[in-house]
């Protein structure tokens, strides 16, 4: 799901700086109040704009974002193998056609279908057994040798570029359109995204808050704090919020330390759904080391947003905009 966080999740273990990690109670109490409306949503209900299901205009032949020529002749039986790809998809109308996803696909229309992923691999029999006419994935799907062992067997294989920032999405899009023989709705699909997107984030806040994005795997020792190209920063900026981490200069994904909390003063927390339930919630949230010491933990000011979703660069990206806005918007209103 991550670019830089393939590497990091292997090496990187807690970095715990100078600070007490002494509990904040307005935090700890904020656990009460995330669950009241408009706080603590995960949006994983939120619903997806299908338009009407297009005609294919096939065979099609597209160059793959990982080298090859792919000429695919048949979309009856669609694989993707990315979450925000699915969302793609499902919201061009070809959702019928969806035979299985990767375990980042969390919206509700896809929830019975097989998944073919563990943490991120593609497994090459699962694929195979499902027996797709296409596969579609991008350039973080892998490993290789499972993908060279799906098209070995005679499947075409699509891989579309990544989307770390809101503009990246429109040619994820068209790729994904485009592989599927069906164009021209991409580009109406675009159009409606970016109209989306504009809207969402069309009225400035005053003051902007810092908004701290924290990448958390507490039973793995992984704490990260987002920075400059995650993703996440495109998000909050596109929402009226400064990102925190890029603020600083950091890296898109740096071991946090307490002494960057405090450095970066964050006004809002923004942490997914998964990441939260790994420190032992709200309370274990509470006890990592500078949380307690900035101005978010001070207030309880924390946003939560689900795993499949805040990333995923896709369909649903709009929605999340909006929400961000809106909880950002609540955060500077008097």
């Amino acid at each position: 799901m991550t670019r830089c966080l393939c590497a990091a999740l292997a090496i990187l273990v807690l970095l715990t700086g100078c600070s007490s990690g002494t509990s904040s109670q307005p935090l700890a109490d904020a656990a009460a109040a995330a669950t009241e409306p408009g706080r603590d949503v995960p949006l994983v209900d939120e619903p997806l704009p299908v338009m009407p299901a297009p005609t294919p205009q096939l065979p099609v032949t597209v160059d793959s974002a990982d080298g090859p020529t792919v000429e695919v002749a048949d979309v009856s039986r669609i694989l993707p193998l990315s979450g925000g790809v699915a969302e793609v998809v499902y919201t061009l109308g070809l959702g019928e056609a969806m035979v299985g996803r990767d375990e980042q696909a969390t919206f509700a229309e896809v929830a019975d279908l097989p998944v073919v992923t563990d943490a991120h691999s593609v497994s090459a029999e699962s694929v195979l057994s499902l027996q797709p006419t296409v596969v579609i994935g991008d350039t973080l799907t892998g490993p290789p040798e499972a993908l060279d062992a799906i098209r070995g067997a005679g499947v075409p294989v699509v891989l579309v570029p990544e989307a770390w920032t809101l503009e990246d999405i429109y040619p994820r899009i068209q790729a994904v359109a485009d592989a599927l023989g069906v164009t021209g709705a991409g580009a109406e699909l675009i159009d409606a995204t970016r109209q989306r997107v504009d809207a969402a984030g069309a009225q400035p806040l005053e003051p902007a808050p810092t908004v701290a994005f924290l990448y958390l795997r507490g039973t793995a020792g992984v704490y990260l704090l987002g920075g400059d190209g995650s993703g996440a920063d495109a998000l909050i900026e596109a929402a009226g919020g400064i990102d925190a981490g890029s603020a600083l200069g950091l890296a898109p994904f740096t071991p946090l330390t307490s002494e960057a909390l405090v450095s970066a003063a964050p006004d809002v927390l923004l942490i997914m759904s998964r990441g939260l339930e790994s420190v032992g919630g709200m309370d274990g949230l509470a006890e990592v080391p500078g949380i307690a010491q900035t101005p978010a933990g001070a207030s309880g000011d924390v946003i939560v947003v689900d795993d499949g979703l805040l990333l995923s660069f896709g369909a649903r990206t709009p929605a999340v905009v909006e929400y961000l806005a809106g909880q950002l918007r609540g955060w500077a209103a008097p």
